[in-house]
């Protein structure tokens, strides 16, 4: 398995007004964005080339501080199913498309989108908003095993426990009971590998999900599945589950990014800082995130804040996002 597409149109609509400035997949999580990170995972498993698709705020797919680390972009001549020319970039000598969706193809159409783009071979699909150190390995391992067109990674344990398995545990049997046959009892994580008869399952020019084509599948016994509880596997919806990411996932990194600007007299705790960011003498951060580039003023007293804009911070604030 050496293709990957990362899921990256989404409006983010929860996370506003973060989502203002950046489509959420670009939001970062310890000084790196969560469509890296997801590219990270990707490349692990042996993936050698992506494909993104985007809607929302594209150029920033582009910015030098939080889009994708690149040199220029260029148009190949690669064309999606909508007709517009994907942009053709390189992460890590990684040979990147992005393709960009005017009107929003959700799921199923974005992947019929890419059509001319994927190879022969299986192709590893990743939601740009998720967080997982999931073991994909034994995703790949067990969808390449098992010949069939899609094999989902399931958690045990969610709110959304969405899909139902069969017996064997191996097989999804329905989802959200639309099927009738059972409740779920697993959650699906957005991680899933394809092959390419699966696009024979999606209309061409649609703006579609691609549950009816699971359900499909699910009927006639070839919907795979593959539990994976290892690892973290986080949502990062809301400011909530955001904030706590960053009080959790310790072992990602430095809180406060080397290329930071925090002056000796400032109180910084509990607090990410990002590169570029400048915390003045006399301000006082706790608990709180700090997009790079931002700007804490020395008046300034934070708690529980999210700073994603480029207004410089001052006074007291609690529980904001500034």
């Amino acid at each position: 398995m050496h293709q990957a597409f990362i899921l990256g149109a989404g409006l983010g609509t929860r996370l506003r007004p973060l989502t203002t400035r950046l489509p959420k997949p670009l939001i970062p999580l310890f000084h790196k964005s969560l469509a890296e990170r997801a590219l990270d995972t990707c490349e692990a498993v042996g993936i050698r080339r992506f494909a993104i698709n985007t809607h929302h705020l594209p150029e920033l797919w582009r910015d030098e501080t939080f889009g994708i680390p690149n040199g220029a972009w260029t148009h190949p001549g690669l064309e999606g199913g909508n007709g517009l020319l994907a942009e053709f970039g390189h992460w890590h000598d990684r040979p990147v498309h992005l393709f960009q969706e005017p009107d929003l193809l959700e799921t199923g159409g974005g992947l019929k989108n890419l059509h001319h783009w994927i190879e022969d071979g299986p192709l590893l699909i990743h939601n740009g908003d998720i967080f997982t150190t999931m073991p994909l390995q034994r995703l790949v391992d067990e969808h390449r095993a098992s010949g069939l067109p899609v094999t989902l990674a399931l958690r045990s344990h969610g709110e959304a426990q969405h899909i139902a398995l069969d017996e064997s545990g191996r097989r999804v049997t329905d989802i959200r009971k639309m099927l009738g046959r059972s409740e779920g009892s697993h959650l699906f994580s957005g991680i899933y590998c394809v092959n390419r008869e699966f696009l024979d399952y999606l209309p061409a020019g649609e703006k579609v999900s691609v549950i009816p084509a699971f359900l499909k599948l699910a009927q006639e016994g070839r919907l795979g599945a593959v539990v994976l509880d290892e690892g973290h596997w986080m949502d990062l919806g809301d400011r909530v589950s955001y904030l706590l990411a960053h009080r959790t996932l310790l072992d990602l990194g430095p809180l406060i990014h080397p290329d930071a600007k925090v002056d000796p007299r400032a109180i910084v705790e509990r607090s990410a800082v990002g590169p570029g960011a400048v915390i003045e003498a006399g301000a006082v951060v706790r608990d709180s995130v700090v997009w790079p580039g931002a700007t804490i003023l020395g008046d300034a007293a934070i708690d529980g804040c999210i700073v994603y804009s480029d207004r410089p911070v001052s006074g007291p604030h609690a529980d904001a996002d500034l």
